[in-house]
């Protein structure tokens, strides 16, 4: 049955697959969302021997039905190859009686990578299937590693330009670097005098200007977005799910039809919304839980059914890419929790645009009960580094310790003994400087770029190639302007 794409914001006008990736951002500034969740049409029988490659066939082929087998089977063999540094591409690693889904093996060192290694390939092939004349321009905010895997991703990629949005000092030395440096004819990066959030309301209230998108076409653009708010970028991730649980079930860790819990360090909320649509599809997974920093906006939220962004301070932490207030992707699941009410959905999503707050239905609570949440100070996400490292030797980042820790307080809090699959979402080499300290404080005033030799020799493993690259590199990207000039520095960098 084919799955067609409407906006949470107005149900009533559908497109397909390939037209949602192109547009990224429905023109009423809704998400689109699939019409019905699709089930898999293979067993986990079937899947437990497959590869990655052909785990993301068998499941993109039930989101992206207007694409042919050959189209998509295309799109994946490009993305999934030799940029990954492990043949597996998505590593289970077992730790302490915990599972480790390693997703930071592809070309920028972090989970990004799994979903923007396809993306350019999934839109150039939806702009030939919809006969689009116009280059592709994508807008994009990130708060730390979307940015730098968008870039890789598309640079020098024909019929695409990308302009990447970040917050100046809202992210890591290594982050930054890496967007700075990032080479290609078609490639700009800006950094923004603001947070993440301010970055991301500037590039959707690009989305949303009818009169930009008008001298846009005029001039032979159109935008698309790389955000996780594009279809295109949210149905890759759904793949890593159903390929941990097949490996869990490939190496006899758990018995068929066994469910499992998922842990997912959480800012823009795609990377969870992803999994909640793998156990739509028919994986078992009982809980989903919702790990969150000291911007923990998301967490109070599944305590109280209210989500209050106002009055809120933004924090800076050592996981920056969930230093997020405004989580995009929750609209998603809102209008699924409202019974795919858009008109419910848009007047949720007026009330946080004008008043900074809003509050679910009783109803609509009850449709979280697959839900768990739980937040990480930041000394508590240094000590789960420190401790898991003491314990076992082995070394995570920043983002995945608030997991690790939000899934041990779970499992000691709830009595839940369910095994556990955590989301492992970027190299501890990303955030060398935050982790070297949480292993012993001697290194805390050691540049951070000093430390990436010892992180290798202390987690015995071999410094990534994309942080080879950096050391050596030019910075290439410089430009800098206030929130308010964002419109404009599009408008200059494309010359309108």
């Amino acid at each position: 049955m084919d799955v067609r794409y409407r906006s949470t914001r107005n149900s009533e006008v559908t497109v397909t697959a390939s037209q949602a990736i192109l547009k990224g951002l429905a023109d009423d500034g809704g998400l689109f969302v699939p019409d019905h969740l699709p089930k898999l049409s293979v067993s986990m029988e079937e899947l437990k021997g497959m590869t990655y490659q052909e785990t993301a066939y068998a499941v993109m082929k039930e989101f992206l039905t207007d694409f042919t087998e050959e189209e998509l089977k295309n799109c994946i063999q490009k993305a999934y190859d030799s940029k990954f540094d492990t043949e597996e591409i998505a590593p289970l690693v077992k730790v302490d009686g915990t599972y480790f889904i390693e997703l930071f093996h592809g070309a920028t060192i972090a989970f990004k990578d799994m979903a923007l290694s396809i993306l350019p390939h999934l839109l150039t092939t939806s702009a030939k299937k919809n006969h689009v004349k116009n280059e592709i321009v994508i807008l994009t905010a990130t708060s730390g590693d979307t940015g730098k895997a968008a870039m890789a991703g598309f640079a020098n990629v024909e019929g695409t330009r990308i302009i990447v949005f970040y917050p100046k000092n809202g992210v890591s030395k290594v982050q930054e670097m890496q967007m700075v440096t990032q080479t290609g004819d078609n490639v700009d990066v800006v950094a923004i005098h603001g947070n993440f959030d301010n970055a991301q309301s500037g590039v959707k209230a690009m989305f949303e200007d009818k009169k930009l998108a008008e001298e846009l076409d005029k001039h032979g653009y159109q935008f698309s977005s790389a955000n996780s708010i594009n279809i295109g970028r949210l149905v890759p991730q759904v793949v890593y799910y159903v390929y941990a649980y097949a490996k869990l079930l490939d190496n006899e860790e758990i018995q068929p039809g066994e469910q499992i819990n998922v842990v997912v360090p959480t800012g823009n909320f795609g990377n969870i919304l992803a999994a909640y649509y793998a156990k739509n599809m028919g994986v078992p997974i009982a809980k989903l839980i919702c790990a969150s920093n000291e911007n923990k906006v998301l967490f109070d939220f599944f305590q109280t059914g209210v989500y209050d962004r106002k009055d809120r301070e933004f924090k800076l932490t050592t996981s920056p890419s969930m230093d997020i207030l405004i989580s995009s992707n929750l609209e998603r699941l809102i209008y699924q929790i409202a019974g795919c009410d858009d008109k419910k959905n848009a007047e949720l999503m007026q009330a946080l645009k004008s008043e900074g707050v809003y509050e679910i239905t009783d109803a609509m609570k009850a449709g979280l009960k697959d839900f768990a949440a739980g937040y990480a100070t930041e000394a508590q996400t240094a000590e789960t580094i420190h401790d898991v490292y003491k314990k076992t030797g082995y070394v995570m980042d920043t983002h995945t310790a608030v997991a690790a820790h939000v899934c041990q307080e779970y499992q000691e809090n709830s009595g839940d003994k369910t095994k556990c699959v955590v989301a492992s979402t970027a190299s501890p080499y990303k955030f060398a400087g935050s982790v070297m300290a949480a292993i012993d404080e001697k290194y805390a005033s050691v540049d951070e770029f000093d430390l990436l030799k010892e992180l290798s020799q202390v987690s015995n493993t071999e410094m990534p190639n994309a942080i080879k690259e950096i050391l050596n590199a030019n910075i290439l990207h410089t430009l800098e302007c206030d929130v308010d000039k964002m419109e404009d520095t599009v408008k200059a960098i494309l010359e309108l």
